[in-house]
């Protein structure tokens, strides 16, 4: 192939790539796995692949290759592409106003005012270039981290990580747990939510990432239960470490957004405690991002893309109809009471493997019944696991999860304040 022709299929590729982005795709079937990737990547990383884009290009103008009516041609298709990839950083800008329009809706329009002072310093707005024009970039300054700490017997799936800052916190370091994705088959706990971890760690926070057993060696509930055997351990060694085990908050991705959300809706749920059924489990607050929260999808949000088979094989080792009260309870929707802690429930309106429809089911049905705040955002042309590394709309995103843990934080610190204030009042009226 001449490199005229190779200037075309570059740019035809392109084209479609950022077409992918743009378009929200549902029935695909097979072709989902690639219209994933080439949406993931595309949409996340838009300017640095005009960048790439656009110095290929002054290389092939050198070159004299644009002389030639193919690579002509390529140029028309390339400028089209441009324009598509320009339009998803806008769009990806946006993010922040539709993060923000959740948590005031929530949290109401003043939210910032109740936390204190202190921590309001250490709130973000703004993002950093060098930060999303380096993606695979986590590490920073400040942060110290502890690697395969073990919680519990099963070897290399219940090892944890701990990321915090060198400078210990008055009252210890509120604690944040991240549960990874991977379709409860793959994933390890150093793959996932780094920017979120790192962010967190820098502002005074302690975050812990956790394997935990896998399908098809292991079935549902293992692999809840292993998250709660991780908070337990939290609860009992964090202070060595110099977090505070008395707030725990939990999040995590795809199937790390089902057993987050899983986890905070069933506090102390004994039949996944077993052998530490007096350990308490209660978590203060969840942030599950992109998450399964209905196995029996019940509103038949997407009955000709179910994933029915794959979970019955894989993950529950039985049909539903074999046991409808076991899929019952591992779906987060069975679940949703007036005792869930605050929540801010994080999806795309692209995700092509966990449908934005399923995360608004949930989300209503939460709010409907919720005591405490529940957020929602929902992220125009934000595809799967958008967030893993970073791009301007994760960075954006951290900034608005670490708006929402700061609130929750305080309001819990308030609540604490109250109570202890009124035991001192009701033994002496006693």
């Amino acid at each position: 192939m001449s490199l005229a022709g190779i200037y075309l299929f570059l740019a035809i590729f392109s084209l479609c790539s950022t077409v992918c982005a743009i378009i929200q795709a549902r029935r695909l079937y097979w072709l989902v796995p690639l219209y994933f990737f080439a949406a993931w990547l595309c949409g996340e990383l838009a300017l640095i692949h005009l960048g790439w884009q656009v110095v290929l290009t002054a290389l092939f103008v050198f070159a004299g290759v644009l002389e030639e009516p193919l690579a002509q041609a390529g140029l028309g298709v390339f400028a089209l592409a441009w324009l598509g990839l320009l339009y998803l950083h806008c769009q990806a800008m946006d993010s922040a106003h539709h993060l923000q329009a959740g948590l005031r809706r929530a949290l109401g329009q003043g939210y910032r005012a109740a936390i204190p002072a202190s921590r309001q310093a250490v709130l973000t707005d703004d993002i950093l270039t060098r930060h999303w024009l380096k993606p695979f970039r986590f590490k920073r300054q400040g942060v110290r981290r502890h690697s395969h700490i073990s919680y519990a017997d099963a070897g290399k799936r219940n090892l944890l990580d701990i990321y915090h800052p060198h400078t210990p916190r008055e009252g210890g370091f509120p604690v944040l747990l991240q549960v990874h994705g991977g379709a409860w088959m793959i994933g390890e706990k150093e793959q996932q939510a780094l920017p979120l971890m790192y962010h967190m760690a820098q502002r005074g926070w302690l975050c812990v990432a956790i394997n935990y057993r896998l399908s098809p060696q292991v079935a549902f509930p293992a692999h809840i239960i292993d998250v709660k055997k991780a908070i337990a351990w939290i609860r009992e060694h964090i202070a060595e470490y110099g977090g505070n085990p008395d707030f725990i908050a939990v999040t995590g991705g795809s199937a790390g957004g089902h057993l987050s959300a899983l986890a905070a809706l069933t506090p102390n749920r004994e039949e996944w405690q077993p052998g530490f059924e007096d350990a308490d489990t209660q978590l203060q607050a969840a942030i599950p991002f992109y998450g399964v929260y209905d196995f029996l999808d019940r509103h038949l949000i997407r009955p000709e893309m179910s994933m029915e088979g794959m979970v019955a094989d894989r993950v529950m080792q039985c049909t539903l109809e074999e046991n409808r009260a076991l899929w019952e309870t591992a779906s987060p929707l069975h679940h949703v009471s007036a005792q869930a802690p605050p929540m801010f429930v994080i999806h795309g309106t692209h995700d092509s493997l966990a449908w934005v429809e399923e995360a608004r089911a949930f989300v209503s049905a939460l709010q409907a019944v919720a005591s405490k705040p529940v957020a929602y955002a929902e992220l125009p042309g934000a595809q799967h696991a958008f967030e893993i590394f970073h791009s301007v709309r994760t960075d954006h995103t951290i900034n608005a999860v670490g708006h929402f843990l700061e609130w929750t934080h305080a309001q819990w610190q308030q609540e604490r304040g109250a109570v202890a204030a009124s035991a001192p009042a009701e033994a002496a009226g006693g």
